[in-house]
């Protein structure tokens, strides 16, 4: 039986950027089986690891580990972040379906985050592509900082989309634009992402928003309404980029996922599965998350009528 097509298209990233940032090591086995659960609930997109330098993020150095005892399902992406050729290696032989490299708008926070400059990041860019077709691997490419930096502020929008242009006459298949640190408004999201659907297709562009302000949702949806139908999302609300100040978790899945459904999209994601998988993250990390849905259930979710109430009258 054919599946319908989504509405909304997810990619769920708590695994890798969710989990970058954990001080608490969660176990081999328990990624490789929220990976796993992941899948059944639904999720054909999932952002599994990165391979970087374990001395950077120790959080994720069993990476190769992972993708090995994975149950691969058939027609789900399982992509990784990489930084360089060396990274691209690595990723080759886990044998992901695609990977993601990020470059910032803002040259300070690409030279915290990555150490390296614009220029330097997009000659490994250019590497990686050229590296990657041959293997069959696709290749995205994320502009981090697009909506504010937190050491330099907004970003002018032409930076953005020059940004975008050099990534699309590398021959990228996707582009992601990321709200590092929750800087963005949405009559901002509406505007830049209008003008970068002038050089790309909805198909080929991803939103990332963080919640750090608690405008992530807003901004899902000003950026629903001026096009965008792919969205990075992480459950239970993990996340936060380590080299950023302030930086707080992603736009919840599940809570994402109650939103689209709530207003009548599909997302082919089983909100209930994803609500019993958020509700196992305390245990795993250690502290509570900033998931909503899993705390309050759905509101379809009703709940007894108190006895006290079954009895007056």
């Amino acid at each position: 039986m054919t599946r319908a097509v989504p509405d909304i298209v997810i990619q769920e990233v708590a695994l890798r950027d969710g989990l970058q940032i954990e001080p608490q090591w969660v176990e081999t086995d328990d990624k490789v089986d929220l990976v796993d659960a992941l899948a059944a609930a639904g999720l054909r997109r999932i952002e599994v690891s990165s391979f970087v330098s374990p001395k950077v993020v120790p959080s994720l150095w069993d990476a190769d580990v992972v993708f090995k005892r994975i149950q691969r399902r058939p027609g789900t992406v399982y992509s990784a972040l990489v930084p360089n050729l060396k990274g691209l290696a690595s990723a080759l032989r886990a044998r992901v379906d695609e990977v993601n490299f990020v470059m910032s708008a803002s040259e300070t926070h690409n030279r915290a985050n990555v150490n390296m400059s614009h220029e330097r990041s997009l000659a490994a860019l250019a590497e990686i592509v050229a590296s990657a077709r041959p293997a069959g691997i696709k290749v995205n490419a994320t502009i981090a900082t697009a909506f504010g930096c937190p050491f330099e502020g907004a970003q002018p929008l032409e930076k953005v989309l020059k940004i975008a242009g050099r990534y699309l006459s590398f021959g990228v298949d996707g582009i992601t634009l990321a709200d590092t640190t929750g800087m963005a408004n949405p009559r901002q999201v509406s505007a830049l992402l209008a003008d970068v659907l002038s050089l790309t297709s909805r198909d080929r562009l991803t939103l990332h928003f963080h919640n750090t302000r608690g405008l992530g949702l807003v901004n899902v949806l000003a950026a629903y309404d001026t096009g965008a139908r792919r969205f990075d999302t992480a459950l239970g609300g993990l996340g936060g980029c380590p080299f950023a100040p302030g930086a707080t978790g992603n736009v919840c899945t599940e809570d994402l996922v109650n939103l689209f459904h709530e207003i009548g999209l599909s997302t082919g994601l089983d909100l209930q599965a994803l609500i019993a998988l958020s509700r196992r993250l305390p245990d795993l990390v250690g502290h509570d998350v900033p998931g909503q849905v899993a705390k309050a259930g759905r509101a379809q979710d009703l709940h007894p009528i108190p006895t006290a109430l079954q009895n007056s009258g």
